[in-house]
């Protein structure tokens, strides 16, 4: 079993695939020669350790070929490079109860057929699509005045019709292969939306001049998604109060999307998260109860027919019921992948103990995780995966360990039980229980989040059986008793208010930078030695094993030197500059709806696992793809000052006092000196575009200068040439306004005869930055034009300044889009 998911995580290690045909041979050689070793060679004489390596290995072989198989399938029906960025009329249905956001609609549509300018072509069985209504509560003028020109378009879209799972619909729509964000430390979307089967992603067209996008037919072609959204909608309608709904939507159907960010926000702080969407606990607890009730009931029944208790003893029809009942209550929630995991899981369990047979709680373990691997592969590379087989292994070695300490120690340490009413008992059992997963999963979930709750376990004290006991069933009853979803959301804000209160706590949760593989496996087994029964003389060795993940710092450049990190945050700029002391921020990306900001996506995760707090924020100006993220990054960076070129009465004034960035200003950190060449203090008072008053930052060690400068077009770029020439000489270049027509004049290039250039702009963007005549100019004169999309984050330091490092290249793996260049 060790040896199989060794396999899996050996071959997901791959940057890209073999030949399918590679991965049959090996699952088949693994399989027969697993066979004659059974059939000729299990009763020769032969040392036990060559057949139990012999064993490991066929194992990694059939883990290895199997997995590669299932994902060369897969891959087989990626989308089309040709089709992406085309009209392509679909013919499809809702697969899944659609999400309401912000800005429109998002659904998953099975296709039925496609047709590209009047001929069928072949697309994935399923794309995620987005349908878009713009901002609400913005009139044209105010989007005008915010030249955002991508909201402006959206302004002019249809606005998206209701839909239901199960409807047929036929739509225009325009692909492109899934693409996300690529920077150290950060969520893979590439690999949920693998995991999730989506191999397109894109939007609906359904502007001024497109084919109204039409409804054919209604069907029960999936009836559990249309139970899922009628409930949802009945709890909007209910609940007053959006914020509780939401939440109570997410216990019952598992809309996570229907709880608030500021929400999420005081969940993660608190360390409750897991609790507010369909998690292994819910899933657990719910087959724990059903199968107390089903077990007492064919207890009840044995007096009428005996027979049956005699074929099935009671324990086995509880434990067979509550994990048919789960699978029912998993697939209501919308059957998500920790639910499909959690159900694996007690299948498992379930299974071997209908068995007849003790098993050790090892290899019980272990053959849970094999199980769960096999069917999804890919669960190996989700947080959640481990933090629930690493919760789950830490109870079975502890109990186990606690069963043999009872044994020696029952007539003194553990008399008392016998004497203590039950429920007394119980309680001292859960809150063991929780002290011995909290100290075993807080190491690991500083490896995965860079975050841990320091009031975790107080909120997790009280949150668990609240949720679980209370709020979750009450939110079940309303199903059948609608009056139960009021005093559900009754419950939901009492505890809101307690977690609130906890997360206001100084020192609430603390953040660290992320640590070695090596550092999470010590810190973990430090926190299960802490959590066993042995002596504290011996408990007292996991101190020490827990520093290493608390203390990490990562390695900063020497003195006298600086590193960059152009962050992928799609069409925006966002560069991290770093000396040896100090740390600046250069714009903070854009927006992307009212919830969602590359602040919150991208900026402070990556910023929380690089340990960095900043000295400054700079945001060049106004524009919504270089300030969309910098009240997030405000937030989470209290010290930080602010400079900028933005007006006075902008909201970002009442966050922090903005300092007006102006030529002329210098300072030096760490033998590194950073000064601002644009714009002068006269331009403050002319009534000039946002992208003329963009900061530009000049940083430089005397010998190596990186230039950054924001959206500056022409005008700006020929006064900066022809005023100073000498000054823009740089090795590293951001390429003005992400590459637009309207900047990189061949004056300015010519000035700044930059080694490399890297232009910060979104996948397949609208604005199709970089212009081909842009890049032209950069190939023309040798410089190394690099674009996000292929490259993910761009890092490059002035001590190797002949090199620069793509996030994209150097975590690759085989799911992973590669745009062309």
């Amino acid at each position: 079993m060790a040896g199989f998911i060794a396999g899996i995580a050996l071959q997901l290690q791959q940057p890209a695939l073999w030949l399918q045909q590679v991965y049959a041979a090996c699952a088949l050689l693994a399989c027969v020669a697993a066979w004659l070793f059974w059939r000729f060679g299990r009763r020769a004489a032969g040392v036990s350790w060559a057949r139990a390596m012999l064993a490991f290995g066929l194992a990694v072989l059939l883990g290895f070929g199997s997995a590669g198989w299932r994902a060369g399938a897969f891959q087989a029906g990626a989308l089309d490079p040709a089709l992406e960025g085309r009209d392509i009329e679909v013919t499809g249905s809702v697969l899944a109860m659609p999400q309401q956001a912000e800005d429109g609609l998002r659904f998953r549509l099975g296709i039925d057929s496609a047709r590209l300018d009047g001929r069928a072509v072949t697309l994935p069985p399923h794309i995620l699509l987005g349908w878009y209504s713009g901002f609400a509560g913005r009139e044209p003028r105010a989007q005008a005045l915010d030249a955002d020109p991508f909201e402006a378009a959206l302004a002019l879209q249809r606005q998206p019709q209701p839909l239901r799972a199960g409807e047929r619909w036929r739509m225009t729509v325009r692909l492109k292969a899934p693409h996300g964000n690529s920077n150290p430390h950060g969520f893979d979307y590439e690999l949920w939306l693998w995991e999730q089967g989506i191999q397109a992603t894109g939007y609906v067209r359904a502007g001024a001049s497109d084919a109204p996008p039409t409804k054919l037919s209604s069907s029960w072609r999936h009836p559990i998604e249309q139970a899922r959204q009628s409930v949802r909608d009945a709890i909007f309608e209910r609940v007053s109060d959006r914020q509780w709904a939401g939440v109570i939507a997410a216990l019952v159907v598992g809309d996570q999307n229907a709880i608030e960010r500021a929400d999420w926000d005081v969940f993660r702080a608190t360390g409750v998260a897991h609790l507010m969407s369909i998690s292994g606990l819910h899933i657990t607890m719910f087959a724990w109860v059903a199968s107390l009730l089903i077990s007492g009931l064919w207890r009840r029944s044995a007096r009428l027919t005996p027979s049956l208790c005699l074929a099935l003893p009671a324990v086995g029809a509880g434990a067979l019921g509550g994990l048919l009942l789960a699978t029912l209550y998993a697939l209501f929630s919308g059957w998500g992948v920790p639910a499909q995991r959690t159900i694996w899981m007690l299948a498992t369990v379930v299974l071997l103990r209908q068995g007849g047979r003790q098993w050790p709680w090892a290899q019980t373990w272990l053959l849970a995780m094999a199980v769960v691997v096999a069917i999804d592969p890919w669960a190996l590379m989700q947080a959640g995966f481990w933090l629930s087989f690493v919760a789950v292994g830490v109870l079975f070695a502890t109990d186990a360990g606690a069963s043999d300490a009872r044994g020696a120690e029952e007539p003194v340490a553990h008399g008392w039980r016998r004497h203590a009413p039950r429920w007394l008992a119980g309680l001292a059992r859960a809150a063991r229980e929780q002290w011995v997963v909290t100290l075993a999963l807080t190491p690991l979930s500083l490896l995965l989040f860079n975050q841990v709750s320091l009031v975790g376990l107080l909120a997790n004290a009280v949150a668990i059986p609240a949720v679980t006991l209370l709020i979750t069933p009450l939110a079940l009853l309303g199903v059948l008793w609608a009056p139960a979803w009021q005093a559900t959301a009754g419950c939901v804000s009492m505890l809101a208010l307690f977690l609130q209160w906890l997360a206001s706590w100084p020192f609430a949760s603390i953040s660290v930078a992320a640590a070695p593989l090596w550092c999470a496996v010590a810190g973990v087994a430090g926190g299960a030695l802490l959590a066993t029964r042995l002596p504290w003389h011996w408990r007292a060795l996991g101190i020490p094993l827990l520093l290493p993940v608390l203390l990490w710092q990562p390695p900063r450049v020497a003195h006298g030197q600086f590193e960059l990190l152009a962050a992928d945050i799609g069409q925006g700029n966002a560069v991290l500059v770093r000396t040896a002391g100090h740390s600046l921020l250069y714009d903070a990306g854009p927006r992307f709806s009212r919830e969602s900001d590359a602040g919150h996506r991208v900026l402070v995760p990556l910023l929380r696992a690089l340990g960095e707090r900043l000295d400054i924020l700079m945001v060049s100006h106004r524009d919504i793809d270089h300030i969309g993220g910098a009240a997030a990054v405000l937030a989470m960076q209290p010290g930080a000052r602010f400079l900028s070129s933005i007006e006075d009465t902008h909201p970002l004034q009442a966050l922090r006092k903005v300092e007006r960035c102006m030529a002329g200003q210098r300072w030096e950190w760490d033998g590194v000196r950073f000064e601002v060449l644009h714009p002068a203090a006269g331009a403050y008072d002319a009534l000039a575009k946002p992208n003329a008053m963009s900061c530009v930052l000049r940083i430089s060690t005397g010998s190596r200068t990186a230039l950054l400068v924001g959206d500056i077009e022409a005008p700006q770029e020929l006064a900066l040439a022809t005023s100073d020439p000498a000054r823009l000489k740089a090795d590293f270049l951001l390429v003005p306004h992400h590459g637009s027509k309207t900047s990189s004049t061949t004056t300015f290039l010519d000035a700044v005869q930059p080694q490399w250039a890297v232009a910060q702009a979104g996948y397949r963007n609208r604005f199709g930055h970089p212009a081909e005549a842009v890049a032209a100019r950069y190939e023309a004169r040798g410089i190394h034009l690099v674009k996000s999309p292929p490259c993910g984050a761009a890092m490059w330091d002035s001590q190797n300044p002949d090199a620069l490092r793509c996030q994209r290249e150097e975590g690759k793996r085989y799911w992973h889009h590669v745009p062309v260049r």
